[in-house]
C-alpha cells in the first residue's frame, strides 16, 4: 500500500471514529488498521475529548518509555478489553489539533516501519519517534526579529519554486549554512531582506557570498518587508510556512529544513502574530560589475587574501545595477527548478 493510500486510510478511520457517539468520559472509539504484528494489528482511536491516538500492540510485560510527554505528543501504556480479548498497547496521542497533518505523516511512518519489524513494533515506533523528535521539540530559542524576516524572505522564494516544482525544497540550502540560500548546481540565488523604510543596503557575509557557482550564475534577491498587524494585509509568517508545506511533496523533509533554520511546528504560537507586506522586491543578476567584494576579484587583482569573517554592506539604492523584469525573474526560477540537485 502506498503512503498516500495509508494516509487516506488513517484519516478515514479517525474521521469515522470521530463521528461515533461516546457514552462515558473513559470511552475510546477504536478500529484496526491493516498492519499486523505478532500481538495483533495496529489500531486507530479517538477518545472522549477528540484526541487522536495510534495504538501499537505490545506484550503485557513490556514497559513503555515515558517520552515524548509534553504539550504536543504523549506516549503511554494502555489496555483495551472487549468480550473476547484483552490487549496492551503503546498509546501515542496527539494533544494539539494544529498538528493533525503532521501527526498523520508520523503515523504513516510508524505503519511502514512496523511492516518491516512486525516482530518488534515498539522498536519500530521508537525509531520513528526518534527521527521525528526535532520536529516536535518545544524548548528552543526564539528567532530574533531579523532572523524571522530573513527566513520569511527565503520562504517567499521557496514558495514560488514549489509552485513550479513540488520537490524544490531540495534546492533550499540556507538552513544548512551554505554560502547561497538556493543552489541547483550551476544556478544559485541569495536572498536578502530588510525591514528598514530607507535605502537598499543588503549585508554580505563572507568573500564568497557574491561568487557564482563554478561555471554558473548567481542572482541576488532584495526585499523590503513591512511589519503589519491587520489580518487583511500582507502574509502571516505561519501562513507562509503552511502554504509551502502544502505545496511540497515531502512535508517531513521541509519540516526538517525548517527545524534546521530554527523553526519547529511547536513554536507556531510564538510567531502567530508576525505578518509582513512586501514593500519592494528586486532581483539582480550578479555580474562582474555588480557592487561587492569577493575573494576571486581580490586574487585577480593580485591581492593576497588573508582576511577572515568579512562582513560588509553594498548599496543598491540607485541604478545601475538594473533589476530583472518579471519575465526574467520567472526564467531564473524555471532555470533553478530544472537543475538536477
Amino acid at each position: 500500500m502506498s503512503d498516500e493510500a495509508l494516509r487516506r486510510l488513517i484519516e478515514d478511520n479517525w474521521n469515522a471514529l470521530e463521528a461515533e457517539q461516546t457514552t462515558t468520559e473513559r470511552s475510546l472509539r477504536a478500529g484496526p488498521l491493516p498492519v499486523d504484528t505478532e500481538e495483533g494489528p495496529l489500531v486507530a482511536a479517538v477518545d472522549h475529548d477528540g484526541y487522536r491516538h495510534l495504538l501499537v500492540p505490545v506484550p503485557a510485560n513490556r514497559k513503555i518509555r515515558s517520552s515524548p510527554d509534553g504539550p504536543v505528543l504523549r506516549l503511554s501504556k494502555r489496555a483495551l478489553e472487549d468480550a473476547d480479548t484483552y490487549q496492551n498497547y503503546a498509546d501515542l496521542t496527539l494533544l494539539q489539533g494544529d498538528f493533525g497533518d503532521l501527526f498523520t505523516e508520523l503515523c504513516v511512518d510508524v505503519l511502514n516501519a512496523t511492516r518491516s519489524f512486525p516482530h518488534s513494533p515498539v522498536k519500530a515506533l521508537y525509531g520513528v519517534l526518534d527521527r521525528w523528535k526535532a520536529l516536535f521539540r518545544t524548548q528552543g530559542p526564539v528567532l530574533a526579529p531579523e532572523q524571522v524576516a530573513g527566513l520569511f524572505g527565503e520562504l517567499m522564494v521557496l514558495k514560488r519554486l514549489l509552485e513550479k516544482d513540488p520537490s524544490a525544497h531540495r534546492l533550499w540550502r540556507g538552513p544548512s549554512g551554505y554560502r547561497h540560500d538556493f543552489w541547483g548546481g550551476t544556478t544559485a540565488v541569495e536572498v536578502k531582506t530588510s525591514t528598514s523604510s530607507e535605502g537598499r543596503r543588503p549585508r554580505i557575509h563572507g568573500l564568497d557570498q557574491l561568487e557564482a557557482p563554478d561555471g554558473g550564475d548567481l542572482w541576488l534577491v532584495w526585499a523590503r518587508l513591512q511589519r503589519v498587524v491587520s489580518a487583511e494585509v500582507g502574509t502571516g509568517f505561519i501562513e507562509l510556512i503552511r502554504h509551502a508545506l502544502d505545496l511540497c511533496d515531502d512535508e517531513r523533509a521541509l519540516l526538517a529544513l525548517l527545524a534546521e533554520a530554527g523553526y519547529r511546528p511547536a513554536d507556531a504560537d510564538r510567531y502567530r502574530e508576525v505578518r509582513y507586506s512586501i514593500g519592494e522586491e528586486r532581483w539582480y543578476r550578479v555580474t562582474a560589475d555588480f557592487p561587492g567584494l569577493t575573494g576571486e576579484a581580490l586574487s585577480s587583482a593580485g591581492v593576497t587574501v588573508s582576511a577572515l569573517d568579512v562582513t560588509y554592506s553594498i548599496d543598491l539604492s540607485g541604478e545601475p545595477p538594473v533589476p530583472l523584469n518579471a519575465d526574467q525573474v520567472e526564467s531564473t526560477l524555471d532555470r533553478l527548478t530544472q537543475e538536477p540537485a
